[in-house]
């Protein structure tokens, strides 16, 4: 059992309830994406076990977070969104080079290479652009509500895997975020059931996908996740600073997450 796995997922499900922060981003940090895929995959092959040594404490570390730190994550955005979202791009920021670190882009990208890292710029940047209208927690649930609440599942966890799309920030944009943050809060189990089922079965069928494309296409894909990685940060950026000393804690706090994109790759990447 890889027990590290606990810390790691609570960082990745801390970034999960964050609007604008891919869970993905944070496994290409850790160092763990590849094999977080590959796990997934083989969840119902002969070698299902060492998988599940591997996953389960990763989930219990990403449960942990999005229960214990939803509330946490959620005063700081609301209170210091600035600072905090200044943190959360120097995180981001820091992990590029160990992305092109890993794929050896100086000896491996080619112009088409560079192609698909515009692409992935061009998707992920342009979800800045999208206005949310994120309404009241739905109290009153019906089929068709949980239905809805299924499906949102299912698109979010879909594009947490995917380094850069923020499952968050779609649930932002379909509007059911503080529906569902509402029902962790309040321990709301069939709505929590409900979005964990749409979850898993996003999980499942998007890292089939992505596992053919870096066993088929590995330079390409690693491209275009570089893209994404780079087009979060315009998803991500606040705006600059509007007093003094507003603008000395978001560069503290930018830097701390530069500082700990590197000091994560010191320990993940050797």
């Amino acid at each position: 059992m890889e027990w590290k796995n606990i810390y790691r997922g609570m960082i990745m499900g801390a970034s999960d309830v964050v609007p604008g922060v891919s869970g993905g981003t944070i496994a290409v940090v850790l160092g763990i994406y590849d094999r977080l895929i590959e796990s997934i995959n083989g969840l119902f092959s002969k070698e299902y076990k060492k998988h599940l040594l591997f996953l389960i404490p990763l989930g219990v570390g990403i449960l942990t977070a999005v229960f214990v730190l939803a509330g946490l994550i959620e005063w700081l955005f609301e209170h210091h969104p600035r600072p905090t979202q200044f943190a959360f791009l120097g995180l981001i920021i820091g992990v590029l080079p160990f992305l092109f670190n890993q794929s050896n882009a100086k000896a491996n990208f080619k112009v088409n290479h560079y192609v698909f890292i515009l692409i992935g710029i061009a998707i992920v940047g342009s979800m800045a652009f999208f206005q949310t209208g994120e309404p009241e927690p739905v109290s009153e649930f019906t089929s068709m509500t949980y239905l809805w609440i299924l499906g949102s599942g299912f698109v979010a966890s879909a594009a947490m895997i995917l380094p850069g799309i923020s499952g968050s920030f779609l649930l932002y944009v379909i509007g059911s975020y503080t529906t569902i943050i509402s029902a962790i809060k309040n321990l709301d189990i069939s709505v929590i059931m409900t979005v964990g089922v749409g979850i898993l079965s996003g999980i499942l069928i998007m890292s089939k996908l992505i596992h053919y494309l870096l066993k088929q296409f590995p330079f390409v894909t690693y491209a275009f996740v570089i893209g994404m990685v780079i087009g979060s940060v315009f998803v991500i950026f606040p705006g600059w600073p509007v007093d003094v000393l507003e603008t000395i804690v978001s560069i503290i706090t930018f830097a701390g997450g530069l500082l700990f994109a590197y000091l994560l790759g010191r320990v993940e990447y050797r």
